[in-house]
């Protein structure tokens, strides 16, 4: 199951037995929740509270009882796997550990003849089993309605109640009463089983005058809990045989909750001082029309206290044992997420972006438990085609495995429409008690032109507040030599701007803070820095500016003439930040952002400029020591394109607007 980052809690006042409502004068308004109340506190006495310090003394809790207890939906009416559900629901309730689970019927998918039936109940009970407190089951259509030859006028009660439990029936917890009715008697005149037909959703006299007899045995209980199949109170096919079992209910004064399932939604009807709750699925079929407002497999957590309700819904696979949260499955989970998705070879697109090639996916698992993974493509260009479109993966421990896809495209202009696409590698780590669901990593495809498309001479014009671009570290291992340099034309200086970075306590870049250039090269334990002695930079004119270190020394170039150099030798400090562009990197991301437009930024493993003065081009060239070259003329999707032989796409951030140089 994957785990949804959701709930929904209710806290709902109970009203006591002698200041329940009249119906007649209440108002209710359907979106107003009661104000939760606090909890109730007492002042520390010495043997409670204890402290060696002086001060306030802190109030403590109400030692009044309380207890909990878990409902479970529908399990009924999907796939086989929704058993795989109530699993996940009965592993995340033992972490709980409530005092009991109850539950709203439609435990098996029934309809069917006796040994079919028999099968289904063994299944339920056996998973049911696991759970460490008491469960309690409620009867609904499916665990009642034959469906096959010879019917027998029953049908499958007499099977349920011998295998299951009383139709209807209750008991007596903690000073509450939980009570259980049925609510698929037959047509009393007919026989007819038929939830759609209101003429067979009425409670028999046996069953009613039961019912009152147990609200009368119950009268001294702080609460009362009810739970049945289908919700009647709603109305509709449900007609209105209801209200007589609310008038009894009402009466009784101490009726809390009424917990009901059926529809495979949640829905909150409060009426009277007495909570109506329909619960969605646990397992059953889910439409997921709208999780957030309760289509999703849950369970209902209730926490009762003596005026009080705590009512919380928990989407299934959502509760974590953290007791599972050890070292050792940390650094399987964070080695996981770093684990390569080699993809080769590079997709060689004509100058019209026509394509048809083999593509190989490799992905592996480094990690001591196997996982699952699902492999997608996320297309924005409806020229690329993929066979498969998808693929799911099973890797054992240490197990590697590569995946072919064809890949083509119909030729077509190579303009602003151009999409790449991208891999989404989603996944699982098993456990031996848990899916964990692993970060869905995006690997842009690797792609470059046999025959350059055409294009104009343009630049991209940065606003200094969240545009820029990024670039991976691992696609660009410098070695011991590097130059970096760029083409740029700033509106604005401001006091810590960076141009083309990725320093942080490491690793080197080239600032411009206040007009003032500045390149760093992290070397021997610190930053070797060369700095402009005052500010040189005007805005509103093209500058070029380049940062080299040849292993002895770095130099600084601006316009072409050395501005600083500084000698230093030792061993390079690294990271797996990302470059930015028009930026600084850092931890949580770009800052120190550039406000105005660039043009070419290339990145070397070689020292290539050395002198005093040095001759530039305003355009760059590729060779084997080029890392990267945007000449920005390619802006394809969300990415620049990479003229180096390397396909080291840049990513696009924002939007930044394409000008002419």
């Amino acid at each position: 199951m994957r785990r949804l980052p959701l709930f929904v809690a209710m806290v709902l006042p109970v009203f006591a037995q002698d200041t329940i409502p009249d119906s007649n004068n209440l108002v209710h308004h359907r979106h107003e929740h009661p104000r939760n109340e606090k909890h109730a506190t007492v002042a520390p006495t010495e043997d409670r509270f204890f402290t060696s310090r002086d001060g306030a003394e802190l109030e403590l809790t109400n030692e009044d009882p309380m207890f909990t207890f878990a409902v479970f939906g529908d399990r009924t009416g999907g796939p086989a796997d929704g058993v795989n559900i109530l699993a996940d629901a009965v592993r995340d309730v033992n972490l709980f550990e409530p005092d009991m689970v109850m539950t709203v019927g439609d435990l098996i998918n029934g309809y069917n003849e006796r040994p079919e039936w028999l099968k289904e109940m063994k299944e339920y009970k056996g998973i049911m089993d696991n759970l460490i407190c008491p469960w309690y089951p409620v009867a609904g259509n499916h665990d009642i309605y034959w469906r096959g030859s010879d019917r027998p006028p029953q049908e499958h009660e007499d099977a349920y109640e011998k295998h299951f439990g009383p139709l209807w029936y209750a008991f007596e917890h903690k000073d509450s009463f939980f009570i259980v009715l049925y609510s698929d008697e037959p047509n009393p005149e007919t026989g007819e089983r038929n939830f759609s037909k209101p003429e067979s959703q009425k409670m028999s006299p046996e069953q009613f005058s039961w019912l009152k007899e147990t609200l009368a045995k119950a009268k001294d209980a702080q609460h009362v809990f009810l739970f049945l199949h289908h919700p009647r109170w709603i109305g509709g096919n449900y007609g209105n045989d209801w209200d007589k079992v609310h008038e009894e209910l009402v009466r009784a004064g101490n009726v809390s909750a009424v917990f009901a399932g059926h529809v495979h939604y949640m829905r909150y009807d409060p009426r009277d001082g007495i909570n109506y709750v329909t619960l969605a699925t646990t397992g059953g079929h889910q439409s997921g029309a709208v999780p957030a407002a309760g289509y999703l497999h849950h369970y209902h957590y209730v926490t009762v206290r003596e005026n009080q309700l705590g009512i919380t819904a928990y989407p299934v696979g959502s509760a974590l044992d953290v007791r599972d949260i050890t070292p050792e499955l940390l650094a399987e989970l964070r080695g996981l997420a770093g684990a390569p998705v080699k993809i080769s070879p590079t997709l060689e697109l004509s100058g019209s972006g026509a394509l048809d090639q083999e593509l190989e996916v490799t992905v592996s698992n480094p990690a001591s438990r196997p996982i699952d993974l699902d492999l997608f493509f996320d297309i924005s260009d409806p020229r690329w085609r993929f066979s498969p479109d998808h693929d799911h993966v099973h890797l054992g421990a240490g197990e590697e495995k590569s995946i072919k896809f064809r890949v083509s495209r119909s030729e077509a202009k190579v303009d602003e429409s151009f999409g790449v696409p991208t891999l989404q590698v989603a996944g699982e780590f098993l456990s031996d008690t848990s899916r964990y669901p692993l970060p869905v990593r995006e690997v842009t495809l690797p792609f470059s032109f046999s025959e350059m498309p055409e294009s104009a001479d343009l630049a991209l014009d940065f606003n200094g507040k969240d545009q820029y671009l990024s670039v991976a570290s691992d696609r660009i291992p410098v070695e011991n030599e590097l130059t970096l340099e760029a083409w740029f034309n700033a509106r604005a200086f401001g006091p810590r701007t960076g141009l083309v970075t990725k320093a942080e306590g490491s690793d080197y870049g080239i600032f411009v803070n206040d007009g003032r250039p500045n390149f760093i090269v992290h070397i021997d334990g610190s930053y070797l820095e060369m700095e402009a002695p005052q500010p040189m930079l005007t805005t509103g004119e093209w500058h070029h500016i380049a940062g080299v270190y040849d292993g002895s020394e770095g130099r600084l170039y601006v316009d072409g003439k050395l501005v600083v150099s500084k000698q230093r030798t030792g061993k390079r400090r690294t990271n797996n930040h990302p470059l930015i562009i028009a930026g600084d990197t850092g931890r949580r991301g770009a800052n120190s952002l550039f406000t105005g437009r660039i043009d070419s930024v290339r990145l070397s493993n070689v020292a290539r400029y050395s002198g005093e003065e040095v001759e530039i081009t305003k355009s760059f060239d590729s060779d084997e020591e080029t890392l990267f070259l945007y000449d920005m003329d390619l802006f394809f999707d969300k990415l620049v394109y990479d003229k180096s032989s390397n396909s080291n796409h840049a990513t696009v951030h924002g939007s930044p607007n394409r000008t002419q140089r």
